[in-house]
């Protein structure tokens, strides 16, 4: 049998081989995509500044410049008019703040992070606190709460808890590539983190809950619906 330091390195070694991010089998509960860095790209608003709400929506956009989607997930909370809740970086440009206050709800929950990519193509993910806008962010959003906290499970989650949701979210993995999944059927926050936790990541963010959906077709996950705020997508 395998280590499971043998497995994750294998996992790894094929993702640097092929080029494409691996079906993740070993974890039936979770769809999952593993991904570097400079081929991420988040989205709010179209050329004409409409929204894109649904991954539906992005995907028409996209193969209209004669382009191919290759993976979707809504990107982090968002108000009512669906503008991002917090931190909100598109192509270096900052269009909603970051969030520092405290408040009720998934987001408040301390601490909570930010995702980011760097100009330089490299992927983060931090607690808010730590955060810092050094003018070199390319992409950002900001949520909560942290599921991982340097390979420690958010002290909040509860082994066994029955508060459970489908939930989506983001990790860094060793070699700084990026690892995105959602739960396929409802799940605590505790188990969730552990998926990160058992995947490598010393960091991981929570993205959103119910209203989550993921495009993925090369594992024939096709959900193209949705009302949100930032959408985080991949290209072929």
């Amino acid at each position: 049998m395998l280590s499971k330091y043998s497995f994750f390195t294998g996992i790894l070694f094929l993702f640097f081989v092929t080029g494409a991010a691996p079906a993740q089998e070993n974890d039936s509960k979770f769809v999952s995509f593993i991904t570097d860095a400079s081929s991420i790209k988040l989205y709010w608003k179209d050329d004409s500044g409409q929204i894109f709400r649904s991954i539906q929506s992005l995907k028409t956009a996209i193969e209209a410049q004669g382009k191919e989607l290759r993976f979707a997930m809504n990107g982090g909370m968002y108000m009512k008019d669906n503008s991002p809740q917090g931190l909100y970086i598109e192509r270096g440009i900052i269009s909603t703040p970051l969030d520092t206050l405290t408040g009720a709800g998934n987001f408040y929950l301390k601490p909570n992070g930010v995702f980011y990519i760097t100009k330089d193509n490299n992927a983060v993910v931090c607690r808010t606190e730590d955060f810092t806008d050094n003018g070199q962010v390319n992409f950002a959003t900001q949520s909560g709460p942290m599921l991982l906290i340097d390979g420690q499970v958010h002290p909040a989650f509860k082994k066994g808890s029955v508060n459970l949701n489908i939930r989506n979210g983001v990790g860094i993995l060793p070699d700084n590539s990026v690892i995105f999944a959602m739960s396929k059927g409802e799940v605590n926050f505790y188990d969730f983190a552990e998926f990160f936790k058992s995947m490598g990541c010393r960091n991981a963010l929570y993205l959103d809950g119910f209203v989550s959906r993921t495009y993925l077709p090369e594992q024939k996950w096709k959900q193209l619906d949705g009302n949100f705020g930032a959408i985080i997508g991949v290209l072929k």
